[in-house]
């Protein structure tokens, strides 16, 4: 055993599903290019110091090192059993049909080297044509999703015991809504772009309402391939706070969005950040802070647009119909 000092982290019962409770902060390990070395190495450092929530797609190509990393893990004795981890995987736009949503969680636990996920996850409203995963993705290539044929074979993933919660990300109000007037499983998780500078306040009390759990991506404002900067960590407002709460801008973006009840999934390779990722559960921030973080200009960095190639049209469905922009 490591002489690591491991800190624990406190956990969040899902209201849907029969996942072990959710460990309240994540790593996340969409990378690109793929190297599995080094995010293999990283898992396992993140492990030693006290993650047990980690975060993967199929899209990602990052679910074989993970599955590498965790089977390391348990050989080392750096978690004492699977039921100690939790791990999210996520269901392509190429696999939203209904025939290929069980194929595609079969070869994500192949991958993993699992026998179940603890939190399977529509990754977009969004449905491809089926074939290889490009990103941006072709306008010619989007046909409507079946969002009730869908979400019935994301249930018989949990009623098979594959999946022991299942949820969506990137879904707005909207979205949910239609998921919801199906379901007989409600999603049990919402992932999304939340920050500082993107709140989601009308899709969290929405969230709340119908007992939907909401985890964070880009909780320190990434995804900023346009190089326009990092509105929350460019953010003078946190950085004054971090000043005098005498914590990282990092750690102050995390634990606002602990305190909104939200789950932060927070990417980091560098044992020293991963380590500053676990310090945010034994401090708080202050009335004024909070008023301070709520009056903050808003701005989403990840779009419907985005995800697509300029290129070509739409012919079977309306970009609108996919916008992941919350009114």
């Amino acid at each position: 055993m490591s002489s690591t000092t491991t800190v624990t982290v406190p956990e969040v019962a899902l209201k849907h599903g029969n996942a072990r409770p959710m460990p309240a902060i994540g790593m996340g390990t969409a990378n690109f290019p793929v190297v599995h070395d080094t995010i293999r190495d990283a898992v396992l450092a993140a492990a030693e110091l006290g993650f047990r929530h980690f975060d993967t797609a199929s899209m990602y190509g990052t679910e074989p090192p993970l599955g590498d990393a965790l089977a390391e893990a348990l050989r080392r004795g750096l978690v004492a059993s699977r039921e100690e981890v939790f791990v999210t995987t996520k269901l392509w736009c190429t696999q939203c049909q209904p025939h290929l949503v069980l194929p595609s969680l079969r070869q994500s636990l192949q991958n993993l080297q699992l026998e179940y996920v603890d939190l399977y996850l529509i990754h977009w409203p969004v449905s491809l044509k089926p074939g290889p995963k490009v990103f941006p993705a072709k306008r010619e290539d989007a046909v409507p999703f079946d969002f009730e044929g869908v979400w019935r074979e994301m249930e018989e993933c949990h009623r098979l015991g594959l999946a022991k919660a299942i949820g969506v990300s990137n879904f707005t109000t909207t979205h949910l809504d239609k998921i919801m007037a199906t379901a007989t499983v409600p999603p049990a998780v919402n992932q999304v772009e939340m920050n500082p500078v993107w709140q989601q306040r009308k899709l969290r009390e929405y969230c709340a309402e119908k007992g939907i759990h909401v985890t964070a991506y880009s909780p320190l404002g990434g995804q900023n391939w346009s190089g326009e900067g990092n509105a929350v960590m460019d953010s003078e407002v946190l950085a004054e706070i971090a000043k005098a709460r005498g914590k990282s801008l990092a750690q102050v973006a995390l634990r606002w969005i602990y305190e909104q009840g939200v789950t932060p999934i927070v990417k980091s390779f560098s044992k020293e950040r991963l380590k500053q990722n676990l310090e945010i559960f034994d401090w708080e921030l202050t009335d004024d802070d909070l008023l301070k973080v709520s009056q903050l200009a808003q701005k989403k960095m990840v779009t419907a647009a985005g995800f697509f190639s300029s290129e070509g049209e739409f012919n079977s469905v309306d970009l609108a119909d996919m916008e992941i922009v919350e009114a």
